[in-house]
């Protein structure tokens, strides 16, 4: 039986219903019940990693012999030096918990160590087994820019590429890696890069070490993210703005390394193979090193030194002495990057790392002081600068104003000319400056005469906020009018997202040529070999399957 409804007594006003949650009330309010932790978590996340530092100092075992690359195997063809270098995928045990995939030349991981000499004619004959479209292009080497690598000399799988050139500089430690357009983080990262060296046997200073693997030893240093399996996690994290920031170190390679010195100076080649970190390399117990050289080349005389600066794509070679017995552990420190707040941890500006530990035998052969004296000063005068160019870096990774755009000539160039170009960096986080082709001297850094250590030649400058330089730059390449050389910020994210110009090298009076737009044949042919010359020329204008200028 249903009761009747209770009746309000005559002349009140009944009490109003219970409120009903409407659906949308309910839905505001799991919404609400779900979405608040998450962001009290996110801020939680952010905060913790705005405050956080990535330090390694004393924290690393350093159980692991340093692998030193080994000597790429070359012939001689008609008095042509001939390298021949597969890029290919493998399996590499990084860290001791089981094989991952990587990517190297020749190998599973990294490539090998090509040598050269000032004066021969060498080739490099490329072929792609990446299951991408890639290049290889020889930072910090002169040569034509239709060998150059970059991102117009695409190499798609299966097929081959085959630059040569006169070599024609001065001693340097030089290195190879990808560039095409878009992926070359990605391919650095994975492991597709190894050193260059040009040997000048006829102006080498004596006394310096030269004997490869033994006193005279690459180092190259790449900051990566592990996974718990050991691989080498890809992309970049919302607020990585430089580009991403790893949490451990691969030095040749090997994580936690350890070199055995068996002599009384050991000379170090330092490349920064990183997409975007700084590091400050020190001696753990503040002794100094002898930096001897730099991008290009050895330096005017030797700079006595307690630290080395060097942002990615930068080379320097120090000499280290060592006493029986020592241990002594090569270290980066904090480096000044010009920048404070949020862009202190963006940029890895606090972070820390232990590098290397160099091991002393008991019984050390001898070897001589650094020399005194090292090569001539460059012969740049920019009194002598027929032009004066100006590149600001701003604006979400872009040069004066503008993206990359591979269809368009940025600037032409003369052969045999001296210029005067004014970098300025005018974003307010770090950037640093790279050229193709050629080397440049820094005549003015932050308004200032250079310091010792860039006294010499230079491909690669770093650039504090809101920092400017003036280098010389001397355009010696052959000119060719139809093939560019590229100028970009070396901080590989933001060259991936356009901050990246193109320069025509033209004979007196010339014009550019078609700068031809390879990036939609991507994946499907590159370059070719030599059985594909025609097919090659149809595709890059100004490009042979062996350039030979």
């Amino acid at each position: 039986m249903t009761s009747p409804p209770v009746q309000a007594p005559h002349g009140t006003t009944p009490p109003p219903p219970p409120p009903r949650r409407g659906r949308a009330a309910v839905v505001v309010a799991v919404v609400v019940a779900v979405t608040v932790p998450v962001l009290i978590a996110l801020v939680g996340a952010v905060a913790l990693w705005w405050t956080g530092r990535t330090d390694t100092v004393g924290a690393v075992d350093f159980d692991r012999p340093l692998r030193v690359p080994t000597l790429a195997p070359a012939t001689v063809e008609d008095g042509t030096r001939v390298f021949d270098l597969t890029m290919q995928t493998g399996r590499t045990d990084l860290t001791g918990r089981g094989e991952v995939e990587t990517w190297g030349v020749d190998g599973a991981h990294l490539a090998p160590t090509l040598r050269v000499q000032r004066g021969e004619r060498v080739r490099v004959d490329v072929r792609n087994d990446l299951p991408e479209t890639s290049t290889l292009h020889w930072h910090g080497l002169h040569v034509p820019a239709a060998s150059d690598g970059g991102p117009h000399r695409l190499i798609g799988p299966g097929r081959s590429w085959s630059p040569s050139w006169l070599v024609d500089q001065p001693a340097a430690s030089g290195w190879y890696h990808p560039h095409a357009h878009g992926s070359t983080a990605d391919h650095v990262r994975r492991g597709v890069y190894g050193m260059f060296l040009v040997d000048d046997p006829a102006s080498a200073p004596p006394g310096l070490p030269d004997d490869y693997g033994v006193d005279d030893v690459p180092v190259m240093v790449q900051d990566v993210t592990l996974a718990g399996d050991g691989s080498i996690e890809r992309g970049s994290g919302f607020l990585d703005v430089t580009g991403p920031l790893g949490d451990q170190l691969l030095v040749n390679g090997t994580v936690g390394p350890f070199l055995d010195v068996t002599t009384e100076a050991v000379r170090l080649r330092l490349l920064n193979a990183s997409a975007a970190r700084v590091y400050d390399f020190v001696l753990d117990d503040g002794r100094p090193m002898d930096l001897v050289a730099t991008d290009g080349g050895l330096l005017p005389a030797p700079v006595r030194t307690g630290s080395v600066m060097l942002s990615p794509g930068e080379r320097a070679e120090v000499v280290v002495r060592v006493e029986e017995g020592e241990r002594v552990v090569l270290r980066s420190r904090p480096p000044d990057l010009g920048v404070a707040g949020i862009m202190v941890r963006m940029s890895g500006a606090g972070d820390r790392f232990d590098v290397l530990e160099l091991r002393a035998a008991d019984r050390l052969e001898p070897r001589p002081r650094t020399p005194t004296a090292l090569a001539r000063e460059p012969d740049v005068d920019l009194e002598d600068a027929t032009v004066t160019r100006t590149f600001d870096l701003a604006d979400g990774n872009q040069i004066n104003g503008a993206r990359m755009d591979m269809s368009r000539v940025d600037e032409v160039a003369e052969t045999g000319t001296t210029e005067e170009w004014v970098v300025r960096n005018q974003d307010g986080m770090p950037h640093n400056f790279h050229l193709h082709g050629t080397s440049f001297v820094v005549a003015e850094l932050a308004g200032s005469p250079p310091p010792p250590h860039l006294a010499g030649w230079k491909d690669t400058v770093l650039l504090p906020p809101g920092a400017a330089a003036r280098l010389g730059v001397r355009h010696d390449a052959q000119p060719d009018p139809d093939a560019p050389f590229l100028y970009h910020c070396h901080l590989l994210a933001h060259h991936d997202q356009g901050m990246m110009g193109q320069l025509v090298v033209v004979e007196p009076g010339g014009e550019p040529g078609d700068v031809h737009d390879a990036s939609h044949e991507a994946g499907a042919t590159g370059t070719a070999g030599s059985s594909e010359a025609d097919e090659a020329a149809s595709l890059f204008p100004g490009a042979t399957s062996h350039p030979d200028h």
